[in-house]
């Protein structure tokens, strides 16, 4: 296999990445609506807010197992194939929500669902980055994120057809969703590599937590705050009076802040250093959630911290993962994009649980005190956190 892209071949990886791409997107619109649309409507039927954050935790529990046995069936059958299924589980969950209103089935489908999103993340992902010339890796992969980074924004925009019928936000997605199986089913299979199994992949685990222990916070800390705002914030605009016409264009605007402050923040962390970046991403996310609840039902101001907020902490992820290769030597950095994303699921898992308890028992606000308060934290522990050069580890 030629590691190039030949003229002949250009139209066929064109296709292949612009058919991910629009996978990625509505992956993301799906999981972007179908937080904050369950969460309104447990509310609506009367359930606490702590039992609402459980049950919203169900995809992350579902998307946290997934990457434990995901890489086989990739291995196996190829990565079109995964896609394929992970489409057609998602599309079917999310059309059997609307015909039941029990938690116990309700939580089943949400982890179904995690398990056709982890697998539909994973496998493009993987085949972007194995696909992609080795000159221009960097740059597609980054369409990547900002593929799901738009998806998930847009997808709570669907809150706005609830009105017309509970059914009729979860058959707009699933439409999507069909006319995105159409253009995988044109795609050409392909089987990824087999990596060869290292014996000290524990240790590289090891390494990786006691060399770049600071680097893998964000991780947790953007699961935490996506999946608080995503399925918490809609139960807290409820509270406070606001329209769910609102809720759907503050989450938007939380997301766009992230999309157009992405790559301005990654060309500074270029030039300045990820840490110093943060740092301050940290700080000035860290005011701008303890001031919610200072604007109340204030629009306009909401509008402005959202978008603050978002755009400050939305590339925490990317930014963390990027500091973790400048200081971590290549043998040893698979293992830190493993633990990220472990982290990530830990992070959304705890994000609704936390959010629903704390409404209920500490304060309507403890949401964005506690997001605050986290925030605050990483950015005063980065202070302390001296990076070893990648000689002293041993890269």
């Amino acid at each position: 296999m030629s590691s190039s892209v030949l003229p002949s071949e250009s139209l066929s990886f064109r296709y292949r990445l612009i058919t991910l791409l629009l996978v990625v997107v509505v992956a993301g619109m799906s999981q972007g609506l179908l937080l904050p649309l369950l969460s309104i409507m447990l509310e609506d039927a009367g359930v606490s807010s702590e039992m609402n954050g459980m049950n919203s935790a169900a995809m992350y529990i579902g998307i946290f197992c997934t990457m434990f046995f995901v890489e086989k069936p990739v291995l196996r059958f190829g990565y079109k194939k995964v896609i394929l299924t992970g489409i057609t589980l998602v599309t079917m969950c999310s059309i059997m929500f609307p015909f039941t209103e029990s938690l116990a089935v309700w939580f089943v489908l949400r982890l179904l669902v995690g398990v056709g999103d982890s697998a539909l993340h994973f496998t493009t992902q993987l085949w972007i980055v194995s696909s992609s010339p080795a000159s221009g890796r960097g740059k597609y992969i980054s369409y990547y994120g900002m593929a799901y980074g738009l998806g998930f924004s847009l997808g709570p925009l669907g809150i706005n057809l609830l009105p017309l019928g509970r059914m009729v936000p979860f058959l707009v997605t699933s439409s999507f969703f069909v006319c995105v199986i159409l253009l995988v089913l044109r795609m050409k299979n392909e089987v990824p590599e087999r990596a060869k199994k290292n014996a000290k992949s524990e240790n590289r685990f090891v390494a990786t937590y006691r060399v770049a222990w600071f680097v893998l916070i964000p991780g947790i800390l953007y699961g935490l705050m996506e999946a608080s705002m995503n399925s918490s914030f809609p139960l807290y605009g409820l509270r406070i009076d606001l329209s769910q016409h609102w809720i759907s264009l503050l989450l938007l605007s939380f997301g766009v802040g992230g999309l157009i402050l992405q790559l301005p923040l990654g060309i500074l962390s270029d030039r300045i250093g990820r840490k110093p970046i943060l740092i301050v991403c940290g700080l000035v996310g860290s005011l701008a959630f303890f001031a919610v609840p200072i604007a109340g039902n204030n629009v306009t101001m909401l509008f402005v911290l959202f978008a603050i907020a978002g755009g400050v902490v939305g590339s925490f992820f990317t930014l963390g993962l990027a500091y973790a290769a400048d200081i971590l030597p290549r043998a040893i950095l698979p293992a830190a994009n493993v633990i990220a994303s472990i982290h990530f699921s830990i992070g959304s898992m705890m994000g609704p649980t936390l959010g629903g308890y704390g409404m209920r028992y500490v304060s309507d606000h403890s949401i964005f005190l506690f997001l605050g308060a986290a925030f605050l934290i990483f950015a005063l522990l980065g202070l302390g956190f001296r990076p070893k050069s990648k000689a002293e580890v041993g890269g």
